[in-house]
């Protein structure tokens, strides 16, 4: 997909937040490889069943294509597999689903085996839904001549043999899962504190984490620059020791469910933490819906109920100042740092401490609880 002319469609359902959507869009597109050249928008009360947007609106995004040689049409929804051959039908072009193109994505960015093996299994399941043509490569993959059986039709060997490559992957991965309990077993007994980081994507999780645990990860200024989880030993001094500190993958607004179950495995780490710090852009407009789709996706994979502290992270550019904020019970609620300059980072480690001298029954104030968002947080903008 890359440096591929698109054209991006978004829909305003009268959500309230579709501006944001709209810019997460085009970094998504960007992040993918894509070159966005043109945006077009409408607003509907609800999508069109052939086209999912009206045949009005598919014949202006016809004449963008040919004026602007598009070469991809990326819409911000989940288009069923219908809508997308119709359109792609009408317009004459690739025509990419939200979906389709967080999974892109992942595949660019993942480096490790088992990174790897996830996004091919949540693309296979993706597709697998989709009557789409050009999976006859996997024949090679099983000898192709006398594979077929007789009567089969082409489409009835491909679902299989889609199929059969999902059995292997779920294998492979049941495998290293059972790899990495074995793993988190050992670390148990060694009374290792596990702490991770979670949050929204390009929140600066991994910069945060390179600070933490000296560790170079890398960091880019895009959406999914980390997709790999990679934990580190970090020494909080005589008071705490040696915790584990784990970096994973971002979430963002309508993750595809087949990624979040594909990375469970890598999201295991965040399941058996000890602590969250839920990492949120300070600078970001959309910050509060960003906290609150992180939690969504951590009840989804049954972590809302580990303790967690929301890391304001990016105050150099929202101008704040690093502080540390405690609840009514006197609990560290939100600490703000700029993991870009290293203010307040230090405040971040002597929150954990607090908060593994209290998991080790040390009578100091604690770390809050999972923070459901009612509203705005009341800080000082012109600190």
């Amino acid at each position: 997909m890359v440096d591929m002319r698109a054209a991006l469609v978004g829909i305003d359902f009268g959500k309230g937040d579709f501006a944001a959507r709209l810019e997460e869009l085009t970094l998504l597109a960007k992040s993918a490889g894509a070159m966005p050249i043109t945006t077009i928008t409408c607003k509907r009360s609800s999508p069109d069943a052939a086209y999912f947007i009206g045949s009005g609106k598919v014949e202006d995004i016809a004449l963008v294509v040919t004026a602007e040689t598009i070469e991809l049409v990326i819409f911000n929804h989940i288009l069923t597999p219908a809508q997308q051959r119709n359109l792609e039908k009408r317009l004459s072009t690739r025509v990419i689903d939200r979906t389709s193109l967080i999974l892109d994505i992942f595949a660019q960015r993942a480096k490790s085996h088992e990174g790897k093996l996830q996004v091919e299994l949540a693309q296979l399941q993706h597709l697998a839904t989709r009557l789409i043509r050009g999976w006859t490569h996997l024949e090679r993959q099983k000898g192709g001549i006398g594979l077929r059986g007789p009567g089969e039709t082409q489409l009835e060997t491909d679902r299989r043999l889609i199929g059969d490559r999902v059995k292997a992957l779920r294998a492979r991965l049941e495998k290293l899962h059972r790899q990495h309990e074995t793993q988190r077993r050992s670390r148990g007994r060694n009374q290792a504190f596990s702490v991770s980081l979670v949050g929204y994507t390009n929140a600066g999780k991994s910069t945060l984490f390179n600070g933490l645990a000296k560790a170079g990860v890398y960091v880019a200024d895009q959406l999914f620059a980390t997709l790999d989880t990679t934990s580190r030993r970090v020494y909080l001094g005589e008071q705490a020791g040696n915790v584990v500190v784990s970096d994973t993958v971002g979430f963002v607004r309508e993750l595809p469910h087949q990624l979040v179950a594909a990375f469970r495995a890598t999201l295991e780490e965040t399941i058996h933490a000890d602590l969250l710090l839920h990492v949120v852009d300070a600078a970001s407009p959309t910050r509060l819906e960003q906290i609150e789709q992180v939690n969504l996706v951590l009840k989804e994979i049954g972590a809302d109920h580990i303790p967690q502290i929301l890391v304001w992270n990016k105050i150099d550019a929202a101008a704040l100042e690093p502080s540390v904020e405690r609840d009514e019970y006197d609990k560290i609620h939100r600490v703000f740092v700029s993991a870009q300059t290293g203010a307040g980072v230090d405040l971040l480690r002597a929150a954990m401490v607090e908060s593994v001298r209290k998991n080790n029954g040390a009578t100091k104030p604690g770390i809050s609880s999972r923070v459901d968002i009612q509203e705005e947080p009341e800080f000082n903008e012109t600190q």
